[in-house]
């Protein structure tokens, strides 16, 4: 038996053996070259089952030549894909003997190689596009699976944990690439590979069943093939006739779906009738007319008829399928299509991964289609014409320090990556580590960087950031922390005017802001006091627009406001420093809060919002604590304005006590009845000899509601009447 190395020569005889074979001594001069150069880096270098290093690296390069059909290219990048491509004279070396392409598909090779995978799972969408989309030449994922079909090959030789990510790398990444590529013999392959690895027992099961009925299966074909042949020569009609048996893991899908036994498999193996129409305006009815056929010679199952020559996959798949009882009572399944059908199917437009979402893009789609053309006429299309992507990446997925993937729209930058991670270290962001590199906020990501973000206590967001950043996401959050920042500033902006109106000898009012605001064409007044806290209004044109506004008004109505105002304003403070509310009170945007639900009377006070309105909230409302710790500046006092005209707030109340006869009809004719008070809602509840009872009332004032409260207390039975919200 030869040792390791006498095989790694007969297995690069045998490459440049293919490599002539094709006519191409210029490919064979270039393959010759590689194995020089990866035989002098690591000829002497063993793997740890004892096989030489550079054996696995010739027999994935035939595995490219041969069984993939690539071109010379992609066989010097098999050889030389274990080449530290880093050391610049490594690359040099490279660059000026095969070309820059062949060391950036190396480089390519080495990303997907690279990528932490331990906290990501294979079959994610996510990563999927990622795994497709990292790279640019589609002969970096074509190499990565001749070395794991090379890999699972010799799966002795993995450990346990290797087994487990290589062969989920095969059932989720490369089986559904090799099916949309019509590499149909590998995609068997990685199928059946996986499968011994995951149910070794049921494949060896299933494999000595088919083997033991292989030679009956093809006599019983080709007694089942012959009437149909003679029928459509009969008919003249020009057709192909292909058949094969289904793998053992389509055979173990089928018992699976179907919920039976191996002998009961209805399409153990799968007849079918390509033929050639002559007008593309006839193949609907040709095919229908080899249906006819086909079921005048065997009797059709009627329920596994599928017809979708009229009516097409949403994949664009046609054809029609039909299972007919053949000789000795044995169900076949018969497939009939014309040429151009079978070209699309084949094609792989009706692969099933494209409509299980793996890769939705159209020009990701058009560019494997391409290259599959390639992979079946490298006679017709050079070998470096289709395999670079066209296709527009939308998104760059990058990995945190962790290795969790995080997806980004595509030129997104480090800040966009630092917000997507947290609102706190997207504040403080002051650059990252990429790939171990310090770079700034500004630097835009590609696809498999790692990224560990740098921030500084003393950093915060900028305006500029909102041009550095893409991501909608990163956008809010800055635009969201300015206008936190402008409320602080408009806080002191505030203090700041109503300073100067006491200095002019004017009433500072909810009117004059108002004037202000309008006449400077802002939308708030948070935006006039800010305008004045960083000085880019300047006080004189403000006080020369009040003036001019205070000449206008008629002094008989500046005095029936002023004196309105005093009548209700709190002597413990200056009537700048307190918002007024009440029906009559115009100008003043407010809204009473859900939270709480204060009625006139109430102590109260205000919050300014986000929007720049005003919410007004009880001071014992649950909410209140955090209001004012978090937003001190934006608390507001507030006071209710005195009315005559009588307003009516909806109020809740729980009362509870000890259940007795008629104490319903006691608690409404107290309401009702005696204070008149209109109720637009009562529930009673009893436990025990213990009620409960919520009722929903309309109400003026506390005053009005203490005396209600009071009056229901006093009713016999009644412990306890209080306000909820």
């Amino acid at each position: 038996m030869k040792n390791g190395f006498a095989r790694v020569e007969d297995r690069l005889e045998e490459l440049l053996k293919v490599s002539r074979e094709r006519g191409d001594s210029r490919s064979s001069d270039q393959i010759q070259q590689a194995w020089e150069m990866a035989n002098a880096a690591y000829g002497d270098q063993v793997q740890p089952d004892g096989s030489p290093f550079l054996l696995h690296h010739v027999e994935v390069a035939l595995i490219a030549l041969r069984e993939m059909n690539l071109g010379a290219s992609s066989v010097v990048c098999a050889l030389l894909h274990s080449l530290d491509i880093s050391e610049p004279e490594i690359a040099d070396q490279i660059t000026q003997t095969f070309g820059k392409n062949i060391l950036e598909i190396i480089d390519g090779f080495n990303k997907i190689s690279e990528l932490q995978t331990e906290r990501v799972s294979f079959q994610s969408d996510t990563f999927r596009v990622l795994f497709l989309s990292i790279i640019d030449d589609i002969r970096v994922i074509l190499l990565r699976m001749a070395h794991r079909l090379n890999d699972v090959r010799r799966p002795q030789s993995l450990t346990k944990k290797q087994q487990k990510t290589f062969f989920d790398e095969i059932k989720y990444i490369y089986i559904p690439i090799a099916h949309r590529l019509g590499l149909y013999y590998i995609k068997s392959e990685m199928e059946e590979d996986l499968m011994r690895y995951e149910y070794p027992e049921i494949y060896k099961a299933i494999e000595e069943k088919v083997q033991a009925t292989r030679s009956k299966r093809e006599v019983y074909i080709r007694d089942f093939i012959r009437p149909i042949e003679q029928e459509l020569m009969r008919n003249k009609i020009d057709y192909e006739i292909k058949w094969r048996t289904k793998s053992i893991p389509s055979i173990w899908a089928k018992m699976k779906k179907q919920n039976v036994e191996f002998e009961e498999v209805y399409d153990l193996f799968a007849v079918r009738v390509i033929i050639d129409s002559k007008s593309p305006k006839k193949e609907k009815e040709d095919c229908w007319r080899v249906y006819s056929l086909v079921t005048n010679i065997y009797t059709p199952n009627p329920k596994r008829l599928r017809d979708w020559v009229t009516t097409p996959k949403a994949s664009g798949y046609e054809s029609l399928h039909t299972t007919v009882m053949g000789p000795n009572n044995k169900w076949v399944e018969v497939q009939i299509r014309s040429t151009r059908m079978d070209e699309v199917a084949e094609k792989g437009q009706a692969a099933h991964w494209q409509y299980k979402g793996l890769m939705r893009s159209k020009e990701v789609d058009d560019w494997l289609v391409q290259v599959r053309d390639v992979l079946e006429h490298p006679e017709v299309i050079g070998d470096e014409y289709a395999y670079r992507t066209k296709k527009t990446q939308e998104y760059v997925f990058v990995f945190t320090p962790k290795g969790d993937l995080r997806r980004l729209p595509a030129g997104a930058t480090v800040l966009d990556f630092a917000y997507d991670i947290h609102t706190n270290i997207g504040n403080t962001c002051s650059g990252a580590r990429v790939n171990n590199k310090l770079v700034p906020i500004r630097y835009v990501l590609k696809s498999g960087d790692r990224v560990d973000i740098v921030t500084t206590k003393n950093q915060k967001p900028k305006h500029d950031w909102l041009g550095i950043v893409l991501s909608t996401k990163a956008k809010n959050h800055i635009r969201r922390q300015l206008k936190e920042e402008k409320y602080q500033e408009a806080e002191i902006g505030k203090a700041l005017l109503q300073r100067k109106i006491r200095n002019w000898k004017l009433k500072s009012s909810e009117d004059l802001i108002n004037v202000l605001v309008k006449h400077f064409k802002l939308e708030t007044a948070v935006d006039l006091y800010y305008l004045v806290a960083t000085e880019k209004l300047e006080m004189h044109l403000v006080k020369s627009v009040l003036k001019d506004y205070l000449k206008e008004k008629s002094s008989d109505v500046q005095e029936e406001v002023v004196k309105e105002v005093k009548t209700t304003v709190s002597r413990n403070k200056t009537e700048e420093e307190i918002l007024y509310i009440g029906d009559n009170v115009k100008n003043v945007n407010y809204r009473i809060a859900k939270c709480c639900n204060p009625i006139h009377g109430d102590d109260v006070f205000g919050f300014v919002t986000h929007l720049g309105s005003i919410s007004i909230h009880r001071n014992n409302c649950p909410n209140a604590e955090r209001l004012r710790s978090q937003y001190p500046y934006r608390i507001l006092d507030v006071k209710w304005i005195a009315v005559e005209d009588k307003h009516y707030h909806q109020v809740n109340i729980k009362i509870t006590g000890m259940d007795q006869l008629g104490m319903v009809e006691s608690i409404t004719r107290i309401i009702t009845g005696d204070l008149r008070v209109n109720m637009r809602s009562i529930t009673f509840n009893t436990k025990g000899k213990q009620f409960e009872g919520k009722v929903t009332l309309m109400i003026r004032d506390t005053s009005h509601l203490s005396q209600l409260i009071y009056r229901l207390t006093q009713v016999k039975g009644v412990e306890k009447v209080t306000r909820i919200k």
